[in-house]
C-alpha cells in the first residue's frame, strides 16, 4: 500500500482499540526447520507471513520438502533426516533465522549446497558457528570474506563426525549461533553430543524458545545452566502432529510503547503471561518507565500511567530485540535512559546501536553510545525537529520511530522505506493506524474539468506517497448507474429516493477498479451517458449531501488524494494542497476520442469538443458546488505536459510542503 521510498506518518495525539499480533518470526522460522528435519507431516497453525519465513519457505521447498497451504494453516510433511535433493543454491534475503540453522543443518545432511543472501547477510558474522561445525568434521568454505557469507557446504558422512568430544562454540555474538547447533545435531546423535559454550552467552531468552520446541519435536536437551548443553544418543524429531506458532512479543513492544505513552487503553491480543519468549519480558521494562499493564494467558492490557515516563538504566540482554523501543521511549522520559549489555545490537540487520543513535539524533535527542550500550536523553517540547529516518533495511528500526509521531511539538516523522517491516510484520502500519487518532490526516485535492486527466494525476500521485484514493467523480457516476437501474431519473421529484441510493452505496475501491456491491462497474460508469448522468445528479443538493459523509470517510491515514470538481471548495477544504488540473477544450477532447475509440465506442472529435464545452457551462454554473478553483490552489495546465511531469510538478509542490529536516546528525561517541 505504501510508497517503497518513505512513509509520511502525521502527528498523532491518542490510541485506544484492540491489536492482533502476527505469529513469531524467531518461533515460526524453528517451527519450519524442525518440521522439515521429523518425521511425519507437521500442520502449523498462525504461522508468521513475512519476507524471512518466505526465504526458510522457499529453501525447504528447494530441498525436496512437501508444503501444502491452506486456510490459516501450513502443512509440512518433514525429510525424516534424509535429503531428497542432494544439491542447491539457496538464497536466505537477510533472515539470520534461516541463515544460521539452515548452515548448521545440511552441513549434516550430505549434501552440496551454496547459501547466499543480500549484501548486509553477507557482513553479518557467521564464523564462530562454522568453527564449531569444522569441529564436527563438517567441510565448508567461505565464497567471500572468510568468517561471513555466502557458504559452500560439501557432503560428509555421519561416521565421519567427530563426537567424543565436547563441541565448543562462542556465546557473546549470537545466540543464533547455540540454536543452530542445538537444531541440526540431534541428525548425528548415535551417541551424547555435548555442546560447550565459550564466554557469556547473550539473549538467553532465544535459547529457551529453541529448547521448548525441540521437546515439542521429541528432543529434550539436557544442560548444566547455560554453559553445557547436552544431546542424548538416540534422539530423533518426531512431528507433533500440530503445532500452533504464538504472536510475536518482539512485536508487542511497539503496541506496549504506544500505550504507555499515548492511551487510556490498548489491548493486544496473541501474547502474554504464559508466552515461551523472553522478549514478553519488556512489559517489565515498560512498567518501570511507568506503563499500567495487566496481562492474561494471551492478551495484555497497557494504558499511560505515569507521565512524563520514568528514565530507567537496564541491562538488556534478557530482550535485545525489544529493547530498541525503550530507545524511542527515553524521548519522553523524564531523564536520561541508559540500555546496557547490548553489543548483539552491532551484527543484526544493520549496526543498531550506530542506526538508532543516528536517527535519535535526527529528531533533535543528545544520545551517546559504545560498544555495548546506549544512553538517551528525552526531548522537550521545543527541542523536537521533523525528520526524514534512515531505516536501514531493518524492520525494527522502521517500526521503533514511528512512535516518534506522538511528539508534544506535533511534527511529522518520515520513515524511509517502510517496506522493510515486511521481514516480520508486513501489516504493522496499518494495524497502528487502526488504533491511533492523527491531529489531522493530510490530503491533497485534485480538481479540474472533465477529461482534464485529474483521475489518472491522482492515481500516480497516490501511489508515489503509499495514500488512499478517492475518485469523488465514481461516486456519482455509481450514483447514476443506481439510479438507472432503479428505474429513476435524475429529476428534482427523485432527489429523495436517489439520495437514500447514494448513502447506502455498497462502493469501494480495488486496485483502481470500482466495485458496487462486489460487481466491478469500471467500465460501466465510464460511457459518455454515465458522465452525462453523473453530471445531473451531482446537481441535486439532497443527492451531494448524502455523499459528501461518505466522501470525507475516505480521509484515513496515512493520507488521501481525491480527485473531483469540489474536492477544494466543498468536501476538504482544509487541505494542505490543493491543485486545479486544466488543459484546453480541444486537448480534452481528443484525450477522449483516443479513450472511447480504444474501448470501441465511436464517436467525433467536435460532438466530444461541444459536450465538453457544454459540461463544462453546466458544471461551473450550477447553484451547488460550481466547478471553480480554491483560492488558494495551485494551477496546473498539463495541455502539454507528460503524465510523469504532472506527477512530479505535483509531488515537487507537495515536498515544498513538508517541514522535515534529512540531514544526518552524530550522536556524541
Amino acid at each position: 500500500m505504501f510508497s517503497t521510498e518513505f512513509l509520511d506518518i502525521p502527528p498523532l495525539t491518542e490510541a485506544a482499540g484492540t491489536v492482533r499480533l502476527p505469529g513469531s518470526k524467531s518461533i515460526s522460522n524453528r517451527v519450519l526447520l524442525l518440521a522439515a528435519l521429523a518425521s511425519g507431516t507437521t500442520t502449523v497453525h498462525d504461522l508468521l507471513d513475512s519476507d524471512d519465513t518466505r526465504v526458510m519457505l522457499t529453501a525447504l521447498a528447494q530441498l525436496g520438502c512437501r508444503i501444502e497451504q491452506g486456510d490459516g494453516t501450513l502443512r509440512i510433511t518433514g525429510l525424516g533426516g534424509k535429503l531428497s535433493t542432494p544439491q542447491a543454491k539457496l538464497f536466505m534475503g537477510n533472515a539470520g533465522t534461516a541463515m544460521r540453522p539452515l548452515t548448521a543443518a545440511l552441513s549434516l545432511l550430505g549434501g552440496d549446497f551454496e547459501l547466499s543472501g543480500v549484501p548486509r547477510m553477507h557482513e553479518r558474522p557467521i564464523g564462530d558457528l562454522v568453527d564449531a561445525l569444522t569441529q564436527l568434521g563438517c567441510h565448508i568454505d567461505y565464497l567471500g570474506n572468510p568468517g561471513y557469507p555466502p557458504l559452500r557446504i560439501h557432503p560428509v558422512t555421519l561416521q565421519s563426525l567427530h563426537l567424543d568430544a565436547p563441541i565448543r562454540v562462542r556465546g557473546d555474538v549470537s545466540s543464533q549461533f547455540l540454536t543452530a547447533l542445538l537444531m541440526a545435531l540431534p541428525l548425528a546423535s548415535y551417541r551424547d553430543i555435548t555442546i560447550d559454550v565459550v564466554g557469556e552467552l547473550i539473549s538467553k531468552p532465544y535459547i529457551e524458545i529453541t529448547l521448548n520446541l525441540l521437546a515439542r519435536f521429541g528432543i529434550h536437551v539436557r544442560r548444566e545452566g547455560w554453559q553445557r548443553f547436552t544431546i542424548p544418543a538416540g534422539s530423533q524429531y518426531q512431528s507433533p502432529g500440530e503445532i500452533h506458532v504464538e504472536a510475536d512479543a518482539s512485536s508487542a513492544s511497539y503496541f506496549i510503547a504506544l500505550g504507555a505513552i499515548a492511551s487510556e487503553g490498548l489491548r493486544i491480543e496473541g501474547v502474554g503471561a504464559e508466552s515461551i519468549q523472553g522478549d514478553i519480558r519488556f512489559v517489565e521494562a515498560a512498567a518501570q518507565m511507568g506503563a499500567r499493564i495487566q496481562s492474561g494467558p494471551n492478551w495484555l492490557q497497557v494504558s499511560r500511567g505515569a507521565w512524563p515516563l520514568k528514565a530507567i538504566t537496564l541491562d538488556c540482554n534478557h530482550i535485545p530485540d525489544a529493547a530498541m523501543t525503550l530507545a524511542v521511549m527515553a524521548l519522553y522520559a523524564d531523564g536520561p535512559t541508559t540500555l546496557t549489555n547490548i553489543a548483539s545490537w552491532r551484527v543484526k540487520e544493520t549496526d543498531r546501536i550506530d542506526a538508532m543513535a543516528n536517527e535519535l539524533a535526527k529528531l533533535g535527542a543528545k544520545v551517546e553510545a559504545g560498544p555495548d550500550f546506549i544512553r538517551v536523553f528525552p526531548l522537550p517540547a521545543d527541542g523536537w525537529r521533523a525528520a526524514s529516518i534512515k531505516t536501514y533495511d531493518d524492520h525494527r528500526v522502521a517500526m521503533c520511530f514511528s512512535l516518534a509521531a506522538f511528539n508534544p511539538a506535533s511534527i511529522p516523522v518520515r520513515v524511509l522505506d517502510p517496506h522493510c517491516v515486511a521481514k516480520t510484520f508486513p501489516d504493522y502500519f496499518e494495524t497502528l493506524f487502526s488504533v491511533v487518532k492523527p491531529l489531522s490526516v493530510p490530503v491533497i485535492c485534485i480538481d479540474g474539468p472533465t477529461a482534464s486527466g485529474k483521475g489518472t494525476l491522482a492515481v500516480e500521485v497516490a501511489h508515489e506517497l503509499g495514500y488512499h484514493y478517492l475518485d469523488s467523480g465514481a461516486l456519482y457516476r455509481v450514483t447514476g448507474l443506481a439510479m438507472r437501474r432503479a428505474g429513476l431519473d435524475a429529476d428534482p421529484a427523485h432527489e429523495t429516493q436517489i439520495a437514500d441510493l447514494a448513502r447506502t452505496l455498497p462502493l469501494r475501491f480495488d486496485a483502481g477498479k470500482a466495485m458496487l456491491a462486489g460487481e466491478d462497474v469500471t467500465d460501466a460508469i465510464r460511457s459518455e451517458a454515465a458522465g452525462m448522468d453523473a453530471s445531473r445528479v451531482s446537481a441535486l443538493p439532497a443527492v451531494r449531501a448524502a455523499l459528501t459523509e461518505l466522501q470525507i470517510s475516505f480521509r484515513r491515514l496515512p493520507g488521501l488524494v481525491a480527485d473531483g470538481r469540489d474536492m477544494g471548495t466543498v468536501i476538504f477544504p482544509d487541505a494542505p494542497l490543493k491543485v486545479f488540473l486544466t488543459a484546453s477544450a480541444a486537448q480534452r477532447a481528443e484525450r477522449r476520442h483516443k479513450q472511447l475509440i480504444s474501448k470501441g465506442i465511436s464517436t467525433t472529435l467536435d460532438s466530444l469538443r461541444s459536450d465538453l464545452e457544454a459540461r463544462d457551462l453546466r458544471d461551473s454554473s450550477r447553484s451547488v458546488a460550481p466547478l471553480k478553483p480554491a483560492e488558494d490552489a495551485r494551477r496546473l495546465d498539463n495541455s502539454t505536459l507528460s503524465i510523469e511531469q504532472s506527477v512530479d510538478q505535483v509531488l515537487n509542490w507537495w515536498q515544498q510542503a513538508q517541514p522535515f529536516q534529512a540531514a544526518p546528525t552524530k550522536a556524541s561517541p
